[in-house]
Formats: structure tokens, sequence, C-alpha cells
């Protein structure tokens, strides 16, 4: 049966036992800017005010949305700068929101859902924009399913009461440090006039690694479940 209890990473409002505290180490995404002392100053200090989690992770959506509305304007140097700025802004929402629920001890019963949907919202208008952006709606699209469906299945995973599986080659950073790249890229071809190739470029990479990032989250779940399997048998007969 599906262990609820692994849904509930690191924002979780119940009790955690020595076994639940496990599970939300194994399901919080590995990110080195966590100990970041900026970052540690400013989740501190916002811990302190009336600021909650789960508005921070809402205000991803908000700087996402601003980001692609800003990734229509391909000739505009100013309108990249913005695209890097609010994508930077997003993933720095994703990395504090959690810090903040800790270190403020505001943990909430919805904070998985504001764990998981902002994100899939603020990839899907930044990938789908870029997409329309470079004229290649279609690639957009299927860059924006890919990467839900990399996130679809490191949360099944965790539904089958295994630790979440963060890997790539193309998981959520990895993602918008390609579009962060592409971008700048653009800045250069709009100071060379030079023809607008590497948002599309980017944007393929994002599909493409997304898609093989899918493919490699799901043989890792199903190697991980036969090895559970096997594991108990073997108690079993022990």
């Amino acid at each position: 049966m599906p262990d609820p209890a692994s849904l509930l990473a690191n924002r979780s409002d119940s009790i955690p036992s020595l076994a639940n505290q496990q599970i939300m180490d194994d399901n919080r995404r590995p990110i080195k800017s966590r100990s970041n002392t900026t970052i540690v100053a400013l989740s501190n200090w916002l811990a302190h005010t009336r600021v909650t989690p789960n508005q921070i992770s809402a205000a991803s959506v908000v700087f996402a949305t601003m980001g692609a509305l800003a990734l229509l304007r391909t000739d505009s140097v100013l309108a990249m700068l913005i695209v890097i700025a609010c994508v930077q802004l997003r993933l720095l929402c994703n990395v504090i929101d959690g810090l903040v629920a800790v270190e403020g001890d505001k943990k909430s019963i919805v904070g998985p859902i504001f764990n998981e949907f902002p994100d899939r919202l603020a990839d899907s208008v930044l990938l789908i924009a870029a997409g329309y952006a470079c004229g290649a709606a279609s690639l957009g699209w299927a860059a924006s399913l890919f990467a839900a469906l990399t996130a679809y299945v490191r949360v099944f995973g965790g539904s089958a009461g295994l630790p979440q599986r963060f890997i790539g080659p193309m998981a959520k950073q990895h993602r918008m440090a390609v579009l962060t790249l592409a971008c700048a890229a653009t800045i250069a071809e709009i100071w060379l006039h030079r023809p607008h190739v590497s948002l599309l470029a980017g944007l393929a990479i994002i599909a493409a690694g997304s898609a093989l990032t899918c493919i490699t989250r799901t043989r890792a779940l199903v190697l991980d479940l036969r090895r559970t399997r096997r594991d108990a048998e073997e108690a079993r007969h022990a």
C-alpha cells in the first residue's frame, strides 16, 4: 500500500518520528544553496515575519509569469535580463519556502501541495512561453509536458513508499539553468545582430533532457521496487 507519509516532504505538520524524519530528509531536493549564508539569513528574517511558506511558494509562480511575459520580447536585451532575474527569483522561492517552514515552525497540512503545484505551474508558463517566443510552440508544450512528467515519476515513487529521486540529467534546476543560458546567449545574438537560435536550441535541449529524465527516473523506480520486494522476501525467509 502507498505510504502517505512519503508525500509530506519537509513541510508536513505531523510530529516526526525517526522514520518519518528520514522520509522527510529523503524527499528533499538536494540543493547546495540551502547552506548559502545569504539565503539562510534571508530565510531566518522571513521566518520572523508574517510571510508563510505557502505564500513564498505561490510567489514563484508570479515571478515565473513575469518572466514568461518578458520572454515574448526576444528582441529586447532588457526583456531577456528580466527573464533571467525572474528565473532566479523563482528558484530562490523554491529554496527558501522550506527553510522558512522549518526555521519559523510554519509547517502546514497543505504544505506538500504548495511544495509541488506552484513548481509545475512555474515550469509550464516559462517553457510554453519560450516555445512561442522562438516560433516553436509545439516544442514548448512538449518541454512543459516532459517537465511535469519528471515530477510525476518522482512523486509516484514517493507514493509507493520509496525515497523520491531527484536525479537528472534534466531536473528542475538543470532546466532553469539551460533556459538562463539560452536567454544570456540571446542577448549576445541581439548585440551581434545574429539570428536568434539560442532559445530554440535551449528549449530542444530541455525537452530532450526532460524526456530522458523520465526514463532514468522510471528505471530507477522499477529497480527500487524490485529491490524492496526482494529484500522483503529475504527477510520473510530469514
